[in-house]
């Protein structure tokens, strides 16, 4: 089939789906699910999948809220990821509505076509972006076998070709101490609490002294029961992120010290764990975002490929780790004014909105026609091959 012809009866598709997909993504923002709990948009979207007569496993890689949809059964594989996760108290301010629901616009316009091109497409249901790191255990358990790309589309308040997305970690720190009567005899107490403020302060310290683009973030969780007992026990979460994933760890020893030295100087203990796989940083592949950009101009999207720098987006994002494993891209839509940033409570409400709802389709298409040049285009998927060369994401 003749490349154009191809992607015209992809957007056809989309435009059939249209109604569908934007009462997915209104659906799933109306109830909002916190990581690997996303059992409403899990069925919505195996439904939908389902009735549109693609093959889905539900409950994929030992995940209950994770689903793998295929269809095509030779030729290059393209893997469209579909997020669709809320954040705690504020719903669906990261707008993974719109990423599932794009999603699913892109697989079942691909799926449509798959067999008379001779490429196979992959809709890759992700929980737990948000902190669980989904798309890394679903990696782990072999989800990326075979994948020659992958790719995904995020809401932002601008079009832009990348997200800033840098290395992460997440830990959870607890400090234990001992117990006492506030008044009547405080020198038989070890303040739990103190040891976790004073760990806070040594990274507050600290930040002078870390490179521009680095992040720390702590939260105390738990401080303690009644003032005038001495707390035993005290907890917090700590996110640590670099620019790299090589960069990470080296500035998560130096956080971690910084607590340590807040518990000794309390005479407390201090314990840590992971509350997550790490993120690598992002690497988007030069050649299957350059494609994916010419895609979205032509579906009347024109995306720059600088943006300003008052658009950028930072954070962190499971993605990074599977573009480390295979070609990706991680491209932004524009779903809200620039001046609104993600994880706020205005942005769930744009998430919402007529411009989400075109960025759906528009997001839909672009990864769709995406996929039939990876399929299709003379060269493309060579090319996008030997512009991959990520080193292993040292985490």
């Amino acid at each position: 089939m003749e490349l154009a012809a191809l992607k015209g009866r992809m957007c056809q598709r989309v435009d059939e789906l249209a109604e569908v997909l934007v009462d997915v993504a209104h659906q799933i923002h109306d109830h909002p699910e916190l990581a690997f709990e996303e059992r409403f948009a899990h069925d919505l979207l195996t439904s939908v999948l389902e009735r549109e007569g693609v093959e889905v496993t539900r409950g994929a890689w030992e995940l209950a809220t994770a689903f793998d949809a295929r269809a095509g059964d030779e030729g290059p594989t393209a893997a469209i990821c579909c997020e669709y996760d809320a954040l705690p108290g504020i719903g669906h301010a990261c707008g993974h509505n719109v990423i599932a629901a794009a999603g699913l616009g892109a697989g079942l316009a691909a799926a449509a076509v798959a067999g008379e091109v001779g490429g196979r497409v992959r809709i890759l249901g992700t929980p737990a972006e948000e902190g669980g790191a989904g798309k890394v255990v679903m990696a782990e358990r072999g989800a990326l076998e075979g994948v020659d790309a992958a790719m995904m589309v995020h809401p932002a308040g601008a079009d832009l070709a990348t997200i800033d997305a840098i290395a992460a970690a997440m830990f959870d720190v607890e400090y234990h101490g001992q117990a006492a009567h506030a008044a009547a005899a405080p020198h038989e107490g070890r303040n739990a609490l103190d040891a976790a403020v004073l760990g806070y302060l040594n990274v507050a310290a600290l930040r002078q002294h870390i490179r521009s683009t680095e992040r720390v973030h702590g939260v105390f969780t738990r401080g303690g029961d009644k003032a005038n007992i001495v707390p035993d026990f005290a907890s917090a979460h700590w996110m640590v992120r670099s620019a790299r994933a090589s960069s990470l760890g080296p500035l998560k020893e130096r956080v971690l010290a910084c607590l340590e030295a807040g518990a000794m100087a309390a005479g407390c203990r201090m314990e840590h764990r992971p509350s997550a796989p790490d993120y690598a940083d992002m690497v988007d592949n030069p050649v299957l975002l350059a494609l994916y950009l010419g895609n979205s101009e032509a579906v009347g999207r024109p995306v720059p490929v600088e943006a300003a720098s008052d658009a950028r987006v930072v954070g962190s994002t499971d993605m990074g780790n599977v573009s480390y494993l295979v070609p990706s891209i991680h491209p932004m839509i524009k779903v809200a004014p620039a001046d609104v940033s993600i994880h706020t409570p205005a942005f769930a409400g744009h998430a919402r909105s007529a411009t989400a709802d075109r960025a759906v389709l528009d997001g839909a298409k672009a990864m769709a026609l995406t996929v039939a040049d990876v399929w299709a285009r003379p060269g493309a998927l060579d090319q996008v091959r030997a512009s991959f060369s990520p080193t292993p994401p040292s985490l």
